[in-house]
């Protein structure tokens, strides 16, 4: 197993540094591939501003990213020279070998980075964290009042039974959400929720998957639990979808991603009751739990294998160019970045309730992608009642263990 050792020292610190001024890129090709997000959208403008004379910025942001990234770092030339990467795909792409380590780039061109936004495997800087995010609670406080209810949830009891009261005042038939298309985002939802146990989901020292164990079944019991508030399309909801269904007022609680906050407390979308109602709080604990059932994450800048050097230099250049402290304090409540001039907001309260309660970061180990996969796959069957909880997780061991051996983590 290659990946030994990772750190990001103090990267939830909420700190960074102001990248070099101007471009100064004579040539080269850039091309960015990447989730699709206001801060990704404010960080990539930022390295466009970069093409000119000898130099050509493309970009392609698109929430299918991470279904298409391994193809189009694989193919030589690569089809894209970075990948903004977080803790899952970063390690997805250093399996394959389609990320190259940036400690030349770095020494270069990123003097001014804080030492908390390399990411480090190995000794090796394989990516520049820029900024942080979690899923955490949004909760309608003028709809919660009026259904009786005191306060904000603290804990995912909490939000059932504040769920069940505005219902029962007939304030809303579904006023839950998650994001928990079937794929990616339900199994992050089991990932988000299974973590608030502090269970670990590998046998300690081994790839050997544990989770068909009475933490994974309290964890499938307390999502089918929540989708019961939930619309009966709830596979299909997305970050997209819950947020238009949070600004179009339909939602009274909803676990959402620290990104969306600034979107949903401006102006654009929401409705001034909205807006005015709208509080962002940490991830909630269960199950008598300490830590908020979420994991901590970041977004970073990774370098293709696949390119020229000079393509290279050029992309790190463009990339440190989007993450400038004038970018951040453009763009200030768009995320919680790790960059030099932000402060704190609002709309950062949720994912910095949520790293102060503890929350631990989602696990960097190589074969955790294969696990995520699998129960993606697998646990829609008894969120809909056609598969006990114990099946369910049968299953998922069963395909991770397939996927796993297939890939030589486990004999």
């Amino acid at each position: 197993m290659f990946l030994k050792t990772i750190t990001a020292a103090g990267a939830f610190a909420l700190l960074g540094s102001t990248a070099m001024a101007g471009c100064g890129i004579t040539a080269g090709n850039v091309s960015i591939l990447s989730n699709d997000f206001p801060a990704i959208q404010a960080v990539t403008a930022a390295a466009s501003a970069c093409a000119g004379d000898g130099v050509t910025v493309e970009t392609n942001l698109t929430k299918d990213h991470k279904d298409i990234m391994v193809a189009a770092l694989t193919a030589n030339p690569a089809q894209y020279s970075s990948v903004i990467v977080s803790n899952s795909t970063l390690v997805t792409l250093m399996n394959d070998g389609l990320v190259r380590p940036i400690d030349d780039l770095v020494a270069k061109h990123g003097a001014a980075l804080n030492k908390s936004q390399l990411i480090t495997v190995n000794g090796k800087v394989m990516a520049v964290a820029f900024m942080a995010n979690a899923q955490h609670l949004f909760t309608r406080t003028d709809v919660l009042a009026e259904a009786g209810v005191e306060g904000v949830p603290a804990t995912y009891e909490d939000v059932l039974a504040a769920a069940e009261k505005v219902r029962a005042a007939g304030l809303m038939e579904y006023p839950v959400a998650l994001n928990t298309k079937a794929g990616w985002n339900l199994a992050e939802e089991f990932v988000n929720m299974y973590m608030g146990t502090g269970a670990d989901f590998f046998k300690a020292g081994t790839a050997e998957a544990s989770v068909n164990n009475k933490n994974g079944v309290a964890t499938l019991e307390m999502l089918k639990s929540l989708v019961a508030y939930s619309n009966p399309d709830y596979l299909t909801y997305d970050s997209n979808a819950t947020q238009a269904e949070w600004e179009a007022g339909n939602l009274a609680m909803a676990t959402m991603w620290g990104t969306r906050g600034g979107a949903v407390l401006d102006d654009e979308g929401s409705t001034a009751e909205v807006v005015a109602g709208t509080l962002l709080s940490a991830a909630p604990t269960w199950g008598n739990g300490a830590r908020p059932a979420s994991t901590l994450w970041w977004d970073g800048i990774g370098i293709s294998t696949n390119i020229s050097d000079e393509d290279a230099e050029a992309t790190f250049i463009a990339m440190m160019n989007g993450i400038t402290t004038e970018v951040v304090k453009a763009n200030n409540d768009a995320a919680v970045w790790l960059v030099e001039g932000y402060t704190p907001s609002p709309a950062s309260a949720g994912v910095s309730g949520t790293a102060a309660g503890g929350a631990a970061p989602y696990p960097m180990v190589p074969f955790m992608g294969a696990l995520h996969t699998a129960l993606g796959a697998e646990i829609t069957d008894f969120l809909q009642g056609t598969e006990s909880a114990q099946q369910a997780l049968a299953d998922v061991e069963a395909a991770y263990t397939a996927a796993a051996k297939e890939q030589g983590f486990l004999k």
